[in-house]
């Protein structure tokens, strides 16, 4: 999976910090963290519009929550570039690195009668729709050098992760014919989750995490600053819930409102 090319990006700073103004925003349930953190990112880009309306150009899952290349392809319908990073070995071949996107794209199609759930088959399919819209696929190593490369860029990064080993938390239960989740450290199951990344401190030592939920541990200014080594970590254990996955996005002259 090769990357684009960089003519998105401005050039290598050696910076101790980089912080983004990105506004936080609360999600309004349980299962909404995804469109919300994408209304966060259009709107650091200047794009005001509701999370209902944000909400109801992506797909769901029977679950209710959504994967990153929904909102990929969301944001590319709107007219913004998106790259995503995706770490799912479930799907990605490690060799495929190396192709063009066309290929990659066949090698999804081949992969899909191998796949053992629905979700990963939507998922795939997603993919491929992702990639002939012109979506990118990155194939850098999980780094917290990669997250300061994008933040460089002035890009907001919009990360699925584990909450659960992000915050250490108690995994959690859906209440039965609800979208309610509540804490079960035995019945439950690892929670994915959607978060943006808005800055670092310390050379890339620690970064800025604005979470949508209102129970998340964060400062009166809405952040929470994370190892750089745990948020790796909370980002890659997200395989165990079809996240671990960086997902950016930047304007591009079609964007529309």
């Amino acid at each position: 999976m090769t990357i684009a090319p960089p003519d998105d990006r401005t050039p290598g700073r050696s910076r101790d910090e980089h912080h983004l103004a990105v506004q936080r925003f609360l999600q309004p349930d349980d299962v909404t963290c995804g469109p919300t953190c994408l209304r966060k990112v259009y709107h650091f880009y200047g794009l005001d519009i509701p999370v209902e309306a944000v909400a109801g150009e992506i797909d769901r899952n029977e679950d209710g929550g959504t994967l990153a290349v929904f909102l990929g392809i969301s944001a590319l319908q709107r007219g913004y570039g998106a790259r995503i990073f995706a770490y799912d070995l479930n799907l990605f071949d490690p060799t495929w690195c190396t192709l063009p996107m066309r290929e990659v794209s066949k090698k999804i199609q081949a992969r899909m009668p191998h796949l053992r759930t629905a979700k990963a088959m939507r998922a795939a399919g997603a993919y491929r729709r992702f990639l002939e819209m012109g979506g990118v696929l990155g194939c850098e190593e999980l780094t917290p050098g990669l997250l300061k490369q994008i933040i460089n860029r002035d890009h907001p990064v919009l990360v699925g992760l584990s909450a659960t080993h992000l915050y250490r938390m108690p995994r959690e239960r859906q209440i039965e014919g609800t979208e309610q989740l509540v804490d079960d450290d035995v019945a439950g199951e690892p929670t994915g989750h959607f978060v943006v990344i808005s800055g670092y401190r310390r050379w890339g030592r620690e970064f800025s995490v604005l979470d949508p939920s209102e129970h998340a541990p964060v400062a009166p200014d809405g952040r929470l600053w994370v190892d750089a080594q745990r948020l790796t970590n909370s980002i890659l254990v997200g395989l165990l819930t079809s996240d671990a996955v960086l997902l950016e996005i930047w304007p591009e002259s079609g964007v529309r409102a």
